[in-house]
């Protein structure tokens, strides 16, 4: 299975990834049955190695759905496909990890909330609500990280130049990316429409109309927007964007000071501090975007989470009893 057109994983690896995959396949249905103590040291210990490893094969993930917005064509179908099946895979096994611990602290596997009788009945969703406003306040300061790396992509495909790049020259960087030649065309950078995608996201996450469908929506109006809709491709994006915004920042701080070689300029950028100061740019805005969706999907997730009927029966039955 060529990950691009030319390169693949060895023989050996593949098989390992199968092998690893059956591990965490096993060790997944293990968690819904009575286990002791060595017995949960080994499914705990399979389920983490399975999840590291698939959830690193899906950074891949946001780069092809920039790909695909973008209409910028992707580089290998195959390698689309590894990786999506990799974040498919480290998903649900996820899902396996926080059911198997519900269970081991005496909750409901679905819900987390302690109750008798069965988890699959009808379940109680809240009220759609707005984030806290510490949170609001977090996730903006953080998105605010896109504003240089942004800002400079405007200028240049508006026709400007900056740090040490011509308009002319980044237009013959990106004069073979398909539809980004036809949006540059018209003022607007391919990768910054997709940030604003993001955007989007973020704050779909904050607000009430990420919880239930605006009027804006039309036949979809009014109806509770699906848990998972925001949740998957916040936390994915999220967090593949800030392990890469991350390492950014590490790069640039480090050829900055010296630890290691200054980046060798190639076209359009003409000075290794041009690219240095572009790397440290593109670190702000994909690891401010990347922790800002973070932020944001885990104050979404703790909104949203449903209890099942039964629980929630009982719950004010202790209420009315008190």
């Amino acid at each position: 299975m060529p990950l691009k057109p030319h390169e693949t994983y060895a023989p050996a690896a593949q098989f390992a990834l199968a092998a690893l995959a059956v591990l965490g396949d096993a060790a997944a249905w293990a968690t819904a049955r009575p286990l002791a103590g060595p017995g949960r040291a080994v499914v705990s210990a399979a389920l983490a190695a399975a999840i590291l490893v698939f959830g690193a094969g899906a950074l891949g993930v946001t780069e092809i759905v920039v790909t695909l917005v973008t209409l910028s064509g992707i580089e290998s179908a195959t390698g689309a496909v590894h990786a999506l099946l990799n974040a498919a895979g480290a998903g649900f096994l996820l899902m396996a990890v926080v059911a198997f611990r519900r269970r081991r602290r005496g909750g409901c596997p679905r819900c987390g909330h302690p109750h008798t009788g069965a988890s699959d009945g009808a379940l109680v969703h809240p009220d759609a609500s707005m984030a806290s406003a510490r949170t609001q306040v977090a996730a903006y300061v953080l998105m605010c990280g896109l504003l240089p790396w942004a800002g400079l992509k405007t200028v240049w495909t508006l026709g400007g130049d900056a740090l040490g790049v011509t308009a002319e020259g980044w237009r013959k960087l990106n004069e073979d990316a398909g539809a980004a030649t036809s949006l540059a065309s018209v003022g607007l950078d391919a990768s910054v429409m997709a940030a604003l995608l993001g955007v989007f996201l973020l704050t779909g996450l904050m607000y009430r109309w990420g919880m239930v469908f605006p009027r804006w929506t039309l036949l979809l109006s009014g109806r509770r927007v699906p848990r998972l809709l925001p949740l998957v491709p916040a936390w994915l994006t999220g967090g593949a964007l800030s392990v890469y915004g991350v390492v950014l920042n590490v790069m640039a701080l480090l050829s900055a000071t010296g630890v290691i070689p200054a980046f060798e300029p190639k076209p359009p950028f003409t000075t290794s501090a041009d690219l240095t100061w572009m790397v440290w740019f593109g670190g702000l805005a994909f690891g401010g975007l990347g922790f800002a969706l973070i932020v944001a999907v885990r104050s979404y997730a703790a909104r949203t989470r449903y209890i099942c009927a039964g629980a929630e029966s009982a719950e004010a039955a202790k209420t009315a009893e008190v």
